[in-house]
């Protein structure tokens, strides 16, 4: 996920992407807290991810709404029993055109658990691994489109999202 943070900080971004073990953010759901406290002073937090990723982001921001001032969702949507209904903030949730392990239909139902401010973003002819870059992933969906051109069209989601919510 470092291009995202490296073309947000291109844009005055200040991204922070903690590692994981075995690269899994469910073993550390609480990670947030620590990164928020040392990087967020004064500062507008969003928190955000991909897949798992964004399940276990989802998660964080059900518990600690009260850090938070907005939630991106990439390929991803808020696990059952998650309700985000009720936060003062909005999410983004961006969505591969032809994502094959991100099912469409819960990516979209997961909007039911955001709050009414929340948008989906459908990124044309993507894939689900074009929201990171660690090659093809099995039983992902054919991009219709270069990782390049799906990259300008995530970041540009992204940005869009942020000058909103800032």
């Amino acid at each position: 996920y470092e291009w995202l943070g490296r073309a947000l900080a291109e844009q005055g971004v200040q991204t922070v992407i903690p590692e994981f073990f075995a690269d899994l953010a469910v073993t550390g759901k609480d990670r947030a807290d620590a990164l928020i406290a040392h990087y967020a002073a004064g500062r507008t937090v969003v928190i955000g991810g991909h897949s798992l990723g964004g399940a276990m982001a989802a998660d964080y921001a059900s518990r600690h709404a009260d850090k938070l001032s907005g939630l991106i969702l990439m390929g991803a949507y808020p696990a059952g029993g998650i309700d985000l209904t009720g936060t003062t903030f909005a999410s983004l949730s961006l969505m591969g055109e032809n994502d094959q392990v991100a099912a469409a239909s819960a990516v979209r139902g997961g909007l039911a658990q955001l709050s009414p401010t929340s948008t989906l973003e459908v990124i044309p002819g993507s894939v689900h691994a074009f929201f990171g870059r660690y090659g093809p992933q099995s039983g992902d969906g054919v991009p219709t489109v270069s990782r390049a051109d799906a990259e300008v069209a995530i970041t540009g989601s992204v940005l869009e999202f942020l000058a909103v919510t800032a």
